[in-house]
């Protein structure tokens, strides 16, 4: 047997079975619907669109005349009604009696048995009701069948609304790619589809070009955007012999590399298939209404038979009696409650959801959220801004803190290095000069070189630094904290001494911290998956309180450690905004992307944090909660009126029009339970800000926060946590411990 990904019933894998071939994968189905509904969602979706609208067309006037005598004595009222809702039965309701005759040939019963028979019991008794009158004299339910019809069609078409995205997303995967390659060949330049380059082909990359194809670099050096395949936000070096991968941009120099991995295996051809794959092997929603109606089934026309022979037969009341009881249990039971049950609350539970921020695909997905065990994080772009700022400037010679970043803004003016585009925004917010270089000379690798004002100046790291002889001893245990907080540092020499240093990171988002702790205090297990490596990652992790950190990353293997979880029974969502997320957001059982993140990461995922604010992602969890137990409530009042009122029907105390006001009201009943919905308050979480509030208290907190210089060390030090105060000639000093205070103090001529 195997399982209808659509439905979720089970189905034999036969010769005749219903069965499509996607990738490679045999998928089987219970009936056309589900087939269509997989393989062509677009069309099964414009029919539902189709059949809804006729639904409601023809079922409201047929409603309006069954309760009114607006027609001309002339017209046979039932008659016109016959006209009216015959198309709804069978057109619009043609896809229940497909479902129903594939349900029976699998031994089975579902939603659409139930559907069937009850609008085919009204439809039918009225129909014989209009045609044979002196047979029976009683009232008609054409407008019963109707609108039970337009009801679960509207419920059905808000499931299939949402989905289908699957080839959207593989389509903007591909056009990640570039569609020419430049390849030399023969000593010429030739520029030809990337689809024919072969491999061990020579390919020439301009600065700010997609690079085709995985690829050896021969010539050249360069940095590297590699963010959407690794998740590194910082650009990272690249010279000879390096491996460059496809799609991933050439940001500064131009690059010669011979080709190693074309077609079906590059890297980007591989995270594809991974998302091909986990979209399609999605596990589907179990519908409980499904579940139910398997045993309801039987149950209804058991007990709708047994009345009507029970009457006729051994009773001895007359056939109209009988048929009269039968047609009452089977309208009493018609699951219109039953299927408004979790459409109705999914509805409001998605509204709201997009009230505040967050958008739900689909049912499947807020249903399958309060369930959710572990939260996995990306962290570039996700947990973080996605993007290098300065966060430290530390003087340590004769140098002020603006006049060191003066120096390094005109030093980096004329490079096109990621880093130093961190260092010209940072100088940018604070109003900084700056000042035009004599000479300018980038290192590869290394850092730069300029001469400014006559001072010799070298920016870079330790290797450049050791190259130019410049000592850095005295320092390199400050420089080894700041790295140990996952920051870049670079050294500032002035005249072959040290004069001081920057230090840059991509910064937390404002929201991670309180998003952690509140999945923490739900119990919620949250990890951090990153192609980062393991020093950033976990310095990361303990800033924002994640125990589990998985670094240094692939794409393919995001998606392996998402199986790994969900093998051991836990239901795993993956938060994520790169392309590199796409197939672990697409294999998690609920993939969240961020609103800013690529337009693949946001058609992968099941729910999208428009606001990018991570406190949302409890939000939703929460929020699926309430729409669940709202949706049991549901099932729940659906089940208890019919089950109340069948033997009340099935004993001939309740007629055919009272048994459809019952069901009316059942579903009022859900509806309005569902509604109540509206009153989900995200603001559950006492003492949590808004992003924009926490926003301006850290912007407020940074303007009123008073620095000064240790004049000592020359550290920078906040005058409200210093270690230690002195007054000398009238001027307050600042210390960074106690020691430098007593220097000071000694001796503070020589300081000031």
């Amino acid at each position: 047997m195997a399982k209808d990904p659509v439905c979720g019933m089970f189905v034999e894998e036969s010769e005749h079975a219903l069965k499509a071939e996607v990738k490679g994968t045999t998928y089987y189905f219970c009936a056309k619907t589900c087939l269509d509904t997989f393989t062509k969602p677009e069309v099964e979706l414009r029919k539902l669109k189709i059949y809804a609208i006729l639904s409601f067309t023809l079922g409201i006037p047929a409603l309006i005349l069954s309760m009114t005598n607006i027609l001309p004595e002339a017209v046979p009222k039932n008659f016109f009604l016959f006209l009216l809702v015959t198309p709804v039965q069978f057109i619009a309701g043609y896809n229940f009696y497909r479902g129903t005759f594939h349900a029976i040939k699998a031994r089975s019963a579902n939603m659409d048995t139930l559907i069937v028979i009850g609008t085919s019991a009204a439809w039918g008794y009225s129909t014989a009701v209009t045609f044979v009158p002196a047979f029976f004299i009683t009232d008609v339910y054409f407008d019963t069948a109707a609108l039970i019809i337009a009801f679960i069609t509207t419920g059905k078409l808000l499931e299939h609304y949402v989905k289908g995205k699957a080839s959207e997303v593989i389509r903007k995967l591909l056009n990640l790619q570039p569609k020419m390659a430049t390849v030399i060949r023969n000593d010429e330049e030739t520029e030809i589809p990337v689809e024919e380059v072969q491999i061990k082909d020579i390919i020439l990359i301009k600065p700010g070009a997609k690079i085709p194809v995985d690829g050896t670099i021969i010539e050249g050096h360069s940095t590297v955007d590699e963010a959407m395949i690794t998740g590194e936000s910082i650009p990272v070096e690249k010279s000879v012999n390096d491996e460059v991968i496809g799609a991933t941009i050439n940001k500064t120099g131009v690059l010669t590399i011979k080709a190693i991995k074309v077609g079906a295996d590059t890297t980007l051809s591989k995270i594809v298939k991974l998302v091909e794959e986990a979209q399609t092997a999605q596990a589907p929603i179990e519908r409980i209404a499904d579940q139910v109606a398997s045993y309801f089934v039987p149950i209804v026309i058991a007990v709708s038979l047994s009345a009507f022979f029970g009457w006729f037969y051994f009773i001895g009341e007359t056939f109209n009696h009988a048929f009269t009881s039968l047609v009452a249990v089977l309208i009493v039971a018609c699951p219109c409650a039953l299927g408004l049950a979790t459409p109705a609350a999914i509805v409001v539970g998605t509204g709201k959801g997009a009230q505040h921020g967050i958008l739900i695909k689909g049912g499947e997905y807020l249903e399958k959220a309060h369930k959710i065990q572990t939260v996995i994080f990306d962290k570039t772009g996700t947990l973080t801004e996605g993007h290098p700022s300065v966060t430290d400037i530390v003087p340590i010679g004769d140098f002020s803190k603006n006049e060191l970043l003066s120096l390094s803004a005109s030093t980096e003016k004329d490079s096109e290095h990621p880093l130093a585009e961190a260092i010209l925004e940072y100088a940018k917010t604070h109003n900084i000069l700056y000042k035009k270089a004599k000479t300018f000379e980038t290192i590869p690798s290394s850092g730069v070189r300029a001469i400014i004002d006559g001072h010799s100046l070298l920016l870079g790291n330790r290797r450049l630094m050791t190259r130019e002889k410049v000592d850095i001893q005295d320092i390199e245990n400050r420089l080894s904290a700041l790295e140990h907080e996952g920051k870049t540092v670079i050294i500032i020499a002035i005249d072959g001494r040290p004069e001081g240093f920057l230090a840059i990171t991509d910064t937390l988002k404002l929201s991670s911290k309180d998003a952690i702790k509140d999945l923490t205090k739900m119990g919620v297990e949250t990890i951090l998956l990153t192609g980062d490596n393991q020093r950033i990652a976990q310095a990361i992790a303990q800033q924002v309180g994640i125990d589990r950190v998985i670094a240094n990353v692939l794409p393919e293997d995001k998606a392996m450690i998402v199986k790994e979880l969900q093998s051991e029974g836990k239901t795993v969502a993956m938060v994520g905004d790169g392309i590199n997320d796409a197939p672990a957001l697409a294999q998690s059982d609920v993939g969240i992307a961020i609103g800013s993140g690529t337009d693949v990461a946001v058609e992968a995922a099941g729910m999208v944090l428009i606001k990018n604010d991570l406190i949302d992602v409890p939000t939703a969890i929460k929020l699926s909660q309430s729409t669940m137990s709202k949706i049991k409530q549901n099932l729940f009042w659906a089940f208890f009126y019919n089950v109340a009122l069948i033997p009340i029907a099935a004993s001939g105390l309740l007629n055919p029009i009272l048994a459809a006001i019952a069901m009316a009201l059942s579903s009022i009943t859900v509806v309005t339970n569902s509604l109540t919905l509206k009153r989900f308050n995200p603001k559950q979480w006492k003492g949590k800000l808004s992003q924009q509030k926490r926003k301006e208290d850290k912007i407020k907190e940074v303007d009123n926060k008073k620095m000064a210089i240790d004049p000592i060390c020359k550290m920078t030090v906040d005058e409200s946590s210093a270690a230690g105060t002195s007054t000398y000639n009238g001027n307050t000093y600042y210390f960074c411990n106690p020691m430098c205070k007593d220097t000071f103090d000694k001796k503070p001529e020589q300081y000031v």
